[in-house]
């Protein structure tokens, strides 16, 4: 039961992928919204900019692991065929 519960938090395809980036991204940007309100100009600015670059970063690593375990797989299904 825990195991089939866990496979829900796991990330299989990039169109979950592009959600879960997608949901950060609105998070971030309101997050941002607020770093404005409160630190009004050029702090204010690099703190959003910190805000949605992490998102960049985050959403880049998540699609590469897609990626490499997509790799890892087909490898996998090589070496058991042989």
């Amino acid at each position: 039961m825990l195991r089939k519960l866990g496979r829900l938090f796991v990330i299989k395809t990039r169109i979950e992928a592009f959600l879960i980036i997608y949901a950060l991204a609105l998070g971030s940007t309101m997050r941002g919204i607020v770093y404005l309100h409160d630190y009004p100009g050029f702090g204010g600015k690099l703190l959003f900019l910190a805000t949605t670059g992490a998102v960049f970063l985050a959403g880049a690593k998540m699609l590469d692991c897609l990626k490499l375990e997509k790799e890892v797989a087909e490898l996998r299904a090589r070496v058991s065929q042989t």
